[in-house]
């Protein structure tokens, strides 16, 4: 599986599970937040792994040591991604390239 692939598929499961969240008085919060992830999850699909932006999560280690393993996002960028609710995929993506270049070393 690529990088673009898999960050893809994490991005799809999270809008999922935003899809599958009940919440009593939302006002569509998941809803959004599924529609904007799954957005994401096709516009990262479309990178190429040579992508700056996968290149930089390939060097904050979110592919594992090598590169090579399944999307594994930092702490920050789990919890960046986990509360997104709306917005253009690219402004997800530049939230994430951002929030790993605050990211201590």
């Amino acid at each position: 599986m690529s990088r673009t692939e898999s960050l893809a598929d994490y991005l799809r499961a999270q809008g999922r599970r935003r899809l599958d969240r009940v919440e009593t008085g939302d006002e569509g919060r998941n809803a959004r937040s599924a529609l904007a992830l799954l957005d994401a999850a096709v516009y990262a699909r479309s990178l190429s792994d040579d992508d700056p932006f996968v290149v930089a999560l390939a060097e904050a280690g979110c592919f594992g040591p090598p590169g090579c393993d399944e999307f594994q996002p930092t702490d920050q960028v789990a919890r960046l991604i986990r509360f997104w609710e709306s917005g253009e995929p690219w402004q997800l993506l530049m939230a994430i390239r951002f929030a790993l270049q605050g990211a201590p070393a």
